[in-house]
């Protein structure tokens, strides 16, 4: 089969690999009918290189037809229209029970510390191989996989493998009032959700980019906008917007690859860049991120208010001003989407009339397979209005 595999920082290709087979009775085979390219991916094409190898299969945004099941799937049957979630569970140990499924036992990666284990996400998280493929093993498929109904166009489902989860979580990890004022920044696919989401549910939202086509949509939407490229420091629009408060809630939907720090970018580059016998410890017990943006969501959000991150880190030695956190008050939640916890809040909003959440109006491009290339350099330099990018592998 055809699929999209990673070969290098900035260099990854649409190669022949072999076709996915039936490991475990609990496995499930896709045929993937579209599938996205995620904001997170761009750190694998960046960053990431030291947990990669080549060859490996990318992507965790998925759904498509169930092609076959093991013998313990008894909930799924080929033909079966279905999204993954893009962190893999099985549904009934002790975290699973309590709805933290990004955290699951049964395929935590324990070698690495981490969590469970995710598509198309390097070593860290299980090198389990991803869906921007023609086909996806999909593991744990007697929990895992959502049935959708026939008919609607997959834009209208795929994000419930991710973007949806990931920002409704951020919102819920927010805490705000009913009726309070939410700062989100960055306007990314995760972002945009977050905004709408939030403004669905009765908050007013504020989206902070510096993007103008990321802030355009965020206006069609209703979002109030702050342009980060003005002069004004971005945290003192804000408090000028919250009566001199500053936000209830803020949401940082950026990550380790936020704008500045020139001087920690290329450290984060210089380290990429070196063999992975060295880059590896280095990333694990010295690593640092871009926290330009997470610094500004401290400053913007109110006293006694809360920071939600679901923008991704990877830094082990962050600097954070904690004197200025624990004299303001602030909570902070943040962690993987618990996908499957927030399908039930989601699926209505899909399914139903009205498009409230605008599933519609969020991919800008939508691509061949065999031009994902193309898709990951027009939105790792955000050229052509890349906001989201979907691919079809369709064979």
């Amino acid at each position: 089969m055809k699929a999209l595999t990673w070969h290098g920082p900035r260099d990854v290709r649409v190669t022949e690999v072999p076709d996915p087979q039936l490991r475990d009775d609990t496995d499930a085979i896709i045929s993937v009918t579209t599938t996205g390219i995620c904001g997170s991916d761009l750190h694998l094409y960046e960053l990431l290189a030291p947990f990669l190898a080549p060859g490996d299969v990318l992507g965790h945004e998925t759904m498509g037809i169930v092609e076959e099941t093991g013998p313990a799937v008894t909930n799924l049957r080929p033909g079966d229209r279905v999204v993954v979630p893009f962190n893999i569970a099985c549904g009934h140990c002790w975290m699973c029970g309590r709805g933290l499924y990004a955290q699951c036992e049964t395929t935590q990666v324990r070698e690495h510390g981490c969590g469970a284990a995710l598509f198309g996400y390097t070593e860290l998280y299980g090198s389990v191989p991803g869906g921007q493929a023609e086909f996806l093993r999909v593991p744990q498929a007697q929990f895992g996989p959502i049935k959708v109904p026939d008919g609607p166009p997959d834009e209208q489902f795929v994000y419930l493998s991710d973007v949806l989860p990931t920002a409704w979580q951020a919102v819920e990890y927010a805490a705000v009032p009913e009726g309070g004022t939410v700062a989100v920044f960055g306007l990314g696919p995760i972002g945009q959700m977050c905004a709408r989401i939030a403004a669905h549910r009765g908050a007013r939202a504020i989206g902070v980019d510096l993007e103008p086509d990321r802030l355009e949509m965020a206006l069609r939407h209703g979002i109030d906008v702050v342009d980060a490229q003005a002069r004004e420091e971005v945290p003192e629009v804000i408090r000028d917007l919250t009566g001199g408060r500053g936000a209830d809630s803020v949401i940082d939907a950026v990550g380790m690859e936020a704008h500045g720090a020139p001087g920690t970018a290329l450290l984060q580059k210089l380290v990429g860049a070196l063999p992975d016998a060295i880059a590896e410890p280095l990333m694990s017990r010295a690593g640092v991120d871009r926290l330009t943006v997470l610094y500004q969501c401290v400053d913007a959000v109110r006293r006694g208010g809360t920071i939600s991150v679901s923008g991704v880190y990877a830094g082990s030695l962050d600097p954070l001003p904690m004197l200025r956190m624990f004299d303001k008050g602030v909570r902070i939640s943040m962690g993987q989407a618990h996908v499957k916890r927030w399908i039930g809040d989601l699926m209505p909003l899909v399914t139903g009339d009205g498009d409230p959440l605008g599933v519609h109006d969020l991919a800008t491009h939508r691509l061949p397979l065999d031009e994902a290339p193309h898709g990951y350099d027009i939105f790792q330099r955000k050229a052509d209005g890349a906001i989201k990018v979907l691919l079809n592998p369709g064979r």
